[in-house]
């Protein structure tokens, strides 16, 4: 068999260390799936392109390691946009690699001739049509570099059937490192930035430190634990982004940004210290009357287009978090800085008094999330579970009960704040780290946009337990409903009954029902110990920690 341009797709994708890839079939896929087949690589074919999209973007995020999607061109490169769209707001490395027709063809009429990097360019770094076979590999050298490179994103080749079909000799590409297909900054900040910002920390009497995806990508834990440790230093992450605190730490108080609310920290404080964190809606845009408008900023970021972006800071530090966290606390050490002990109480006092409301589980029935989420805390807070969220007032539920920390081993939609993703990331979590229990909580909602991909999870043998929080809603649309508007003014939002234990029956996998607290966690153990895809419908009424 002749070597081809898709052979040597598939070689370098290996050689980056990519070990599978995610699919579903169509026009201009097969050349790439007979590569995949001649030279090992595994593909994980899913039912919906979306699905296949999700499942690379959380094999992306849990890792920091590349993730590759292919599809067929038109319709399904529009699909496989949404799980782009959500690497790209999250900041996860993820190549789309869509197919097309032959490229000989373009703009005279081929089949589902589209202009796809044009509709895939405003959502990631880097999208290109290969248009020359000779080119091929130049092409996703770049797009790999780019997407692993600074803030990790996605990006987007289209390579059409005659370009892959192309017969070549083996090239000589650049040689490539073991962790070569790894995000992982690891630039040193200035000096002299470091210096101005211990300079403004000496004059802080209140600062808070918010810790974004970024700190996640670089590997910051470690940095962050002793910088915030030692200087008694409030840290929250912005909901949906990922966190790095493993244990209950003191500095710790939670997420911010939540439709439920939070204590009053942002807007007493003093000094924000932003660490790869973006300027969104979840920290009031840095403006009044959430920040007020003396307080000073320090940014850290990896990427430079992030350091000013939504806010002009008073000290801006290029470089990745971990590195630039350590350089900052050597330097408070050697000044011998006080800690900021007070502050530290005091927002410790807030937080308690702000979580108080549910540190009581109210008696069943009705079941509500708030059972839900206590039943699954030894599992949410097991390092050897990964924990995923997917949905709008069960994960508000889940950010305020289990608020104590934020771990590595929690994934939620990311900054997108889309639902739908979470059984698809399920696969992509278990194909990530297959050695881990998996357990997804979802809403009811969220869980029917991909609920075919249960045969998926079936047929790739990657078993993993969801447990379906239904309430027959669009639970946190019912919840800001009935707030605005009074309960008799509930529009559009409620969905039938449905039997997710049958429907998941009829897929091949497991279904549970439990339909009081105390039989949660055990039909979860059950799911687990069976070793396959199972599904928990959990019955409970309307209710966001909100109200």
């Amino acid at each position: 068999m002749p070597l081809t341009q898709a052979d040597l797709v598939v070689q370098t994708l290996k050689d980056y260390g990519v070990p599978f890839v995610t699919t579903l079939s169509g026009n201009g896929t097969d050349p790439l799936f007979m590569a995949c087949a001649r030279n090992g690589m595994r593909l994980v074919d899913f039912r919906n392109e979306q699905a296949a999209a999700y499942a690379a973007d959380a094999y992306a995020r849990l890792t920091g390691k590349l993730g590759v999607v292919l599809v067929s061109s038109g319709i399904a490169h529009v699909n496989a946009l949404a799980g782009l769209l959500n690497a790209y707001f999250d900041g996860a490395p993820v190549l789309l690699i869509t197919g097309a027709s032959d490229y000989h063809y373009a703009d005279a009429g081929r089949f589902q001739d589209l202009d796809q990097p044009a509709l895939a360019a405003p959502i990631c770094k880097y999208a290109k049509e290969v248009a020359r076979a000779d080119r091929t590999l130049f092409y996703l050298h770049e797009a790999i570099g780019r997407a692993l490179a600074g803030r990790p994103g996605p990006v987007h080749l289209t390579i059409p059937t005659d370009v892959l079909q192309a017969e070549t000799t083996p090239q000589r590409y650049p040689r490539l490192r073991a962790e070569a297909g790894i995000a992982q900054p690891r630039a040193a900040g200035d000096p002299g930035l470091i210096a101005a910002a211990a300079d403004i920390l000496a004059q802080a009497q209140s600062p808070l430190l918010v810790q974004g995806s970024g700190a996640f990508y670089a590997r910051a834990a470690n940095a962050l634990d002793r910088l915030a440790g030692k200087m008694h230093l409030p840290v929250v992450v912005p909901i949906w982004d990922r966190g790095v605190i493993e244990k209950p730490a003191p500095y710790f108080l939670g997420v911010i940004g939540a439709a439920s609310g939070g204590p009053e920290l942002l807007a007493d404080a003093d000094t924000l210290i932003l660490v790869g964190s973006q300027v969104d809606y979840r920290i009031g845009y840095a403006e009044l009357p959430a920040v007020r408008p003396e307080a000073r900023i320090i940014r850290i970021d990896a990427a430079p287009e992030s350091l000013k972006q939504g806010v002009e800071p008073d000290v801006a530090i290029l470089g990745d978090p971990g590195s630039v966290l350590t350089a900052l606390a050597d330097e408070l050490e050697r000044r011998q800085a006080r800690p900021y002990s007070t502050w530290l109480e005091e927002a410790r006092r807030r937080d308690r008094e702000f979580r108080s409301r549910w540190q009581t589980v109210p008696p069943a029935p009705p079941m509500i999330g708030h059972h839900i989420v206590e039943a699954l805390r030894p599992l949410a807070h097991d390092s050897e579970t990964l924990f995923l969220i997917d949905g709008g007032n069960i994960g508000q539920w889940a950010h305020m009960v289990l608020g104590d920390r934020y771990p590595s081993n929690w994934l939620t939609c990311g900054a997108s704040a889309v639902v739908g993703w979470g059984l698809p990331g399920a696969i992509g979590a278990k194909l990530a780290e297959p050695q881990r229990r998996v357990v997804l909580l979802s809403g009811d909602g969220a869980f029917g946009f991909t609920v075919a991909e249960l045969e998926t999870a079936v047929r790739q043998n990657t078993p993993f337990v969801v447990v379906i929080a239904d309430d027959q809603a669009w639970g946190i649309v019912v919840s800001s409903q009935v707030r605005a508007f009074g309960p008799e003014n509930v529009l559009a939002s409620r969905v039938g009954p449905v039997r997710y234990d049958v429907v998941a029956q009829g897929f091949g996998a497991l279904g549970l029902v439990a339909e009081k607290p105390a039989d949660i966690l055990p039909a979860v153990r059950e799911g687990l110990a069976s070793g396959r895809p199972t599904v928990v419908q959990v019955p409970i009424a309307v209710q966001g920690p909100s109200f």
